[in-house]
C-alpha cells in the first residue's frame, strides 16, 4: 500500500557532489545524477536519499545551509531538480532530502541580520546568552576537533549556541516564527514532489537550549507539528530521523497516538548497527541476537532503518569501553582510522579486508534485519576510503564508475575535483569500479542486484515480526521473520569455518521449505540438517500465503 511504501523499500544514500559530474567542473551535479538514474533503477533500490543540496559554503558537507528554498548553483537549478523528480517518477524511484533544522550556516542571511542588529526580527531565531554560559565547553559533538558549544560574537555582543561547529549557529525552535518557517520549508519541497525527509540530528533539533540548561529537556511537540503539517499535504510522505539515543527514549521520537506512530515514521537503528559491527568483529552473533530481542516494540507504522555504513563514522559511542576497543582492534587498529575517540572512518569493504564472501554475508545479515535497509553509495561495489582526507571526508570520495581518468566521475583536471578519487592501492578506481563489475557475473555489484531483487519478494523482512532461533554452533545466527504473507528463516555464519545446523521445529513445517537466496547451491533444505559454509548465508522460505489479507 502507498502509505507504507517505506516498509518494503531500500534507500540509497549519496552526496550529489560526489556522484557524477556532467559539465566537467569537478563537482557532481543533478544533471549527472539524472544520467545515472537507470543504474540506480537496475540496482534495485526504491528510494534515493540525497545528502544536502541547498546553497552552502560547504564547510561541513552542506549541513551548513544558507538558503533552504534553493539548489546550490554548483549542483544545478530548481528546474534540474524538477527534471530529476520526473525521471525518478518514471522509474518508480522516490526521493528523500536531508532536512537540516537544527542550525544554519553563519553566512545565512537570517544569522547575519540577527548578529548585526539586536532589534532584527531574526535576533530571536537563534539562541543567545548575554553572559558567558557556564556550560560553554560541554556537550561537544566532535571531541578533539570542536572545543565549545557557545561562541562569542563581537558583532552581536553576545554568545550564540552551536551544538556542532561554531559556523553552524543553532536555531531557536521555541520561537513560533522559526517553527512556522521550518514547516514552510517542508511544505515547499513536498510540493516539488519529494516523498520525505531525513531529519539531521533530531535530538538536538528539539533541545530546549538555554545557558546551563538540561540538554535532555526536549520539545517533542515540535516533531508532532511537523508531522501533521507534512502528512496533511502529502499523506504518504515520511520522516526518517537520526536519533542516537538510548532505547528507552526512542519510542518518544516515534510518538504513540492510539498505538500508531504520530511523530516520526522511521528511525535509524543505531543499537542494532553497533551490535552488527560488534558481532562481525567477534565473528560471534550473540550481540545481534541480544539486540533483536531487546529492540523496543514500535507503534503501528513505525519502522527501523538499518545500516552497516553511512556518511559518518562508525559510531561506537554506546558500546562499553572494552567492546569499543575490540572493534577498534578488529576494524580500525590504526589511530588514523579512528575518529572522535568513538568511531571508525573506514568503508565496510576495507574493514573486512576486502574479502568478498565475508562482505556478502555482512550485507545479507543487514538486509534480513527488521526494518528498511539503507545502502551508502559505492558500498555495492566495495569502495574504500582515503585516510589522507580530514575527518569524515575520508569516506566521501567520488563514485568510481570506470577505469578511465577520475574513475569516470568527471572530465575535470584532478586538482579541480570536489574531492580526490581513490587512485592508488587495491581500492583504486582502476581496480574497483562499476563497469568492470557489470561485466563480471561473480562481482559484488551483480550479487547486490540479485540480492536486492530477491529481498523485494520477501516483504516479511520489512513488515514482519522477527524472532531469534537458538541453534548450535554459537557462530551461526538463525532468526525468523513472520507476517500474514508468509514466513522465512535466515542463517548467517559469522565465522570462516563451515557448520551443520539443526533447527528446532518451526510453526510452518507443513509446507516444503524453499531456498530463495544463499551463498552457494545447497541441497534441498532439511530443517534438521542444514549445511552452511564459512561466511555463508541462507534465506529459506517456510510459508507463502497468496490469499488477500
Amino acid at each position: 500500500m502507498a502509505e507504507r511504501w517505506y516498509r518494503n523499500g531500500v534507500i540509497y544514500n549519496f552526496d550529489v557532489r560526489a556522484f557524477q559530474d556532467s559539465d566537467g567542473d569537478g563537482v557532481g551535479d543533478l544533471r549527472g545524477l539524472i544520467s545515472r538514474i537507470d543504474y540506480l533503477a537496475r540496482l534495485g533500490v526504491t528510494a534515493l536519499w540525497l545528502s544536502p543540496i541547498h546553497p552552502s559554503p560547504w564547510r561541513d558537507g552542506g549541513y551548513d545551509v544558507t538558503d533552504h528554498y534553493n539548489i546550490d548553483p554548483a549542483l544545478g537549478s530548481l528546474g534540474d531538480f524538477a527534471e530529476l523528480m520526473n525521471v525518478a517518477d518514471e522509474r518508480g524511484l522516490r526521493v528523500l532530502l536531508d532536512l537540516v533544522l537544527n542550525h544554519t550556516s553563519d553566512e545565512h542571511p537570517w544569522f547575519r541580520s540577527a548578529g548585526s542588529d539586536p532589534r532584527s526580527r531574526y535576533r530571536d531565531w537563534y539562541v543567545w546568552s548575554e553572559q558567558e554560559p557556564p556550560d560553554r565547553s560541554e556537550g561537544t559533538v566532535f571531541p578533539g576537533v570542536q572545543e565549545e558549544t557557545w561562541t562569542y560574537s563581537d558583532q552581536a555582543g553576545a554568545w550564540y549556541h552551536h551544538r556542532f561547529y561554531d559556523f553552524q549557529p543553532d536555531l531557536n525552535i521555541a520561537n513560533p516564527d522559526v517553527r512556522d518557517e521550518l514547516g514552510k520549508i517542508v511544505s515547499f519541497w513536498e510540493r516539488l514532489g519529494v516523498s520525505g525527509f531525513r531529519i539531521d540530528a533530531a535530538p538536538f533539533v528539539i533541545e530546549r537550549t538555554q545557558p546551563g540548561g538540561d540538554p535532555e529537556q526536549r520539545d517533542y511537540g515540535f516533531l508532532t507539528e511537523l508531522r501533521e503539517r507534512m502528512s496533511w499535504r502529502r499523506g504518504d510522505a515520511v520522516f526518517l530521523a537520526e536519533a542516537n539515543v538510548p532505547n528507552d527514549e526512542l519510542v518518544r521520537f516515534f510518538g504513540d497516538a492510539d498505538g500508531a506512530a504520530n511523530r516520526l515514521q522511521m528511525l535509524f537503528a543505531f543499537r542494532l548497527n553497533e551490535a552488527l559491527i560488534l558481532s562481525l568483529a567477534r565473528e560471534d552473533p550473540a550481540a545481534v541476537a541480544e539486540a533483536l530481542t531487546t529492540l523496543p516494540t514500535l507503534p503501528r507504522h513505525g519502522q527501523w532503518a538499518t545500516f552497516l555504513r553511512n556518511h559518518d563514522e562508525v559510531d561506537l559511542s554506546q558500546l562499553s569501553e572494552s567492546e569499543r576497543q575490540e572493534v577498534f582492534a578488529a576494524f580500525g587498529p590504526d589511530r588514523r582510522q579512528q575518529l572522535y575517540g568513538r568511531g571508525i572512518r573506514r568503508r565496510l569493504a576495507t574493514m573486512l579486508d576486502g574479502g568478498q564472501r565475508r562482505l556478502q554475508m555482512a550485507h545479507s545479515l543487514q538486509y534480513t534485519m527488521p526494518g528498511t535497509p539503507v545502502l551508502r553509495y559505492g558500498d555495492e561495489i566495495g569502495m574504500g576510503e582515503d585516510l589522507r582526507l580530514p575527518e569524515r571526508e575520508a569516506i566521501r570520495t567520488p563514485m568510481q564508475w570506470s577505469d578511465t581518468p577520475n574513475g569516470g566521475f568527471s572530465t575535470a583536471d584532478e586538482g579541480d575535483l570536489v574531492r580526490p578519487v581513490i587512485s592508488d592501492g587495491p581500492y583504486s578506481y582502476e581496480h574497483v569500479n562499476v563497469t568492470d563489475q557489470r561485466r563480471d557475473p561473480d562481482s559484488l555489484l551483480v550479487w547486490f542486484e540479485r540480492m536486492l531483487h530477491t529481498r523485494r519478494e520477501c516483504s516479511e523482512i520489512g513488515v514482519g515480526d522477527h524472532h531469534v532461533i537458538p541453534v548450535e554452533p554459537a557462530h551461526v545466527l538463525a532468526h525468523r521473520a513472520e507476517a500474514p504473507s508468509g514466513s522465512l528463516v535466515f542463517l548467517h555464519n559469522l565465522a570462516d569455518r563451515p557448520a551443520r545446523v539443526r533447527l528446532p521445529e518451526q510453526p510452518d513445517e507443513d509446507d516444503r521449505p524453499v531456498e530463495v537466496f544463499s551463498d552457494r547451491e545447497y541441497p534441498d533444505p532439511d530443517l534438521r540438517h542444514l549445511e552452511i559454509d564459512g561466511y555463508g548465508y541462507r534465506w529459506i522460505r517456510l510459508r507463502r500465503t497468496h490469499a488477500r489479507n
